[in-house]
């Protein structure tokens, strides 16, 4: 019986590593949009509100559970009791700070201007600049798996041998790991670290980035304005209580989120069975489909399903988060061997990816094909 669990675990680990096909795919997105239900484009503002109001009501309880119990336990269950605070509150602002990238992609409300301002008000609160991101996201969306133009995730190559010789070894794995969930969310946004390569300084705080075009300017200043303002109240919140209570408050959970980010983010575009397109190759349905969904248990509600539900996501990005697991179903049987799921436990699939997923190379006699696939 052993020994046929193990046969078991083979196949299913071989489907699981299977290539998707990167031939021109026999259906076109117009096919997609009309297997899925009418009703999943439907974006109401009543539904959407109360995930709003219930994600803020959860943040609220752990922060008066914390901020009233926690001082008056003695010191070693407080030692415990602070960090299993951080993790939960940091969950509860992902969860929030995905409804705010909901609000950039417009699939909160039918009003554009009601979501910029929410999302506007949301990212600045947990310092992300929205107008930046939303922008340089919607880049992301528009060019997924493109070696030269997309925006996040760039896989790197052979010849940058950091990457394929100094750190490819358990050790390395280990430092570019930490480094990657410690401090990958705010370098990207201020130096584009994992962002592609420009001409000049590209920064998501610089209105004057290649990030952004000349329409787009003004309103990087306003999310600059927005951070700026967030800085100071927590300026204020600190001087007021002291910043060691701002830290264990909100600076901690802040970290576990930007953690849970660049958690998922990675698994959504790292997979050995995933390919990337240089411009000989490239187009946008191939590309869109170059992600991957995965189960990440109870984190797939507190995330509101952008783990599970993240290839219908790029296709069509303002399907509301309440109907994508709903759209996936519906166009799964279209999609076929274009379709990547991939059940395999969450920490084990992320330590494979960040052992496997070292750099991008064509394979061997088809290095003219446009066609490249992650190596170790």
């Amino acid at each position: 019986m052993g020994a046929g669990g193990r046969m078991n675990e083979a196949t299913t680990d071989k489907i699981v590593m299977k290539r998707v096909p990167t031939e021109k795919t026999p259906f076109q997105i117009s096919d997609l949009k009309k297997a899925i239900p009418p009703h999943c484009f439907k974006r109401s503002l009543a539904t959407s509100s109360y995930y709003l109001f219930r994600d803020i009501a959860i943040c609220y309880t752990f922060y008066y559970l914390a901020s009233n119990y926690i001082p008056l336990l003695s010191k070693p269950l407080s030692y415990i009791a602070w960090p299993i605070y951080w993790f939960c509150q940091g969950s509860s602002f992902m969860g929030i700070w995905s409804i705010g990238h909901d609000l950039g992609h417009n699939a909160f409300s039918e009003y554009q201007w009601l979501d910029d301002a929410l999302g506007f008000v949301l990212h600045s609160s947990f310092l992300t600049p929205y107008f930046s991101f939303k922008y340089s996201h919607r880049s992301h969306h528009a060019h997924t798996n493109s070696m030269e133009y997309d925006e996040v995730w760039i896989p790197k190559r052979k010849a940058d041998t950091m990457y394929s010789e100094v750190l490819n070894n358990p050790l390395g794995n280990m430092f570019m790991t930490v480094v990657r969930l410690l401090l990958s969310f705010p370098m990207y946004f201020t130096f584009n670290i994992h962002g592609r390569e420009y001409d000049g300084f590209a920064s998501h705080f610089y209105p004057q980035s290649p990030i952004f075009n000349a329409s787009e300017r003004k309103q990087i200043w306003l999310s600059d304005a927005g951070m700026l303002v967030a800085f100071y109240a927590l300026y204020k919140v600190a001087a007021a209580t002291s910043a060691t209570w701002l830290f264990c408050i909100y600076g901690a959970p802040l970290l576990v989120m930007n953690g849970h980010f660049i958690f998922f983010t990675f698994l959504h575009h790292s997979h050995p069975s995933l390919p990337h397109y240089d411009s000989r190759e490239w187009d946008w349905i191939r590309g869109a489909l170059c992600t991957v969904d995965r189960d990440y248990g109870i984190f797939n509600t507190i995330f509101h399903d952008v783990t599970c539900a993240h290839v219908v996501h790029h296709l069509i990005s303002t399907i509301p988060h309440y109907h994508t697991v709903e759209a996936t179903k519906a166009i799964k049987p279209i999609l076929g061997d274009y379709y990547k799921y991939d059940d395999t436990p969450i920490l084990k699939a992320f330590w494979r990816e960040t052992k496997e997923c070292i750099f991008v190379e064509p394979d061997q006699g088809a290095e003219n094909s446009g066609v490249y696939w992650f190596r170790r």
